[in-house]
């Protein structure tokens, strides 16, 4: 998590870390929860790609949801996953949207690298 949110902070984001966060049907790990600028992200981190695909083969991924199954967000998300790690994030504006999932599909830092 700690990458995550260095991440994030180096794209120009001021995020809050919410105080809990509850399950979401369709993926087996407990999101840790942000606000960023009035929007929402949760974060999945799994344990290896392997769990990570194996929820994701269940998972309706344009609703972001079991298949079948009623939306649970409160308005349309944005799924982005990279490596063993995925994220939902709730905005309306596709600006913040896109340097969002650029910052955490920028791969894994160099060493040396700033990041």
């Amino acid at each position: 998590m700690c990458s995550v949110e260095r991440r994030l902070r180096q794209a120009g984001f001021v995020l809050r870390r919410a105080k809990d966060s509850e399950r979401r049907a369709g993926f087996s790990v407990k999101p840790v929860v942000y606000t960023l600028a009035g929007s929402r992200l949760e974060v999945f981190l799994y344990p290896d790609e392997a769990a990570l695909a194996s929820d994701m083969a269940l998972l309706d991924t344009v609703r972001v949801t079991r298949a079948g199954s009623p939306s649970p967000w409160e308005t349309t998300p944005l799924l982005i996953r990279s490596g063993n790690l995925a994220a939902v994030f709730l905005t309306g504006n596709q600006r913040q949207a896109e340097r969002l999932a650029l910052a955490l599909t920028a791969g894994a830092p160099q060493p040396g690298s700033p990041r």
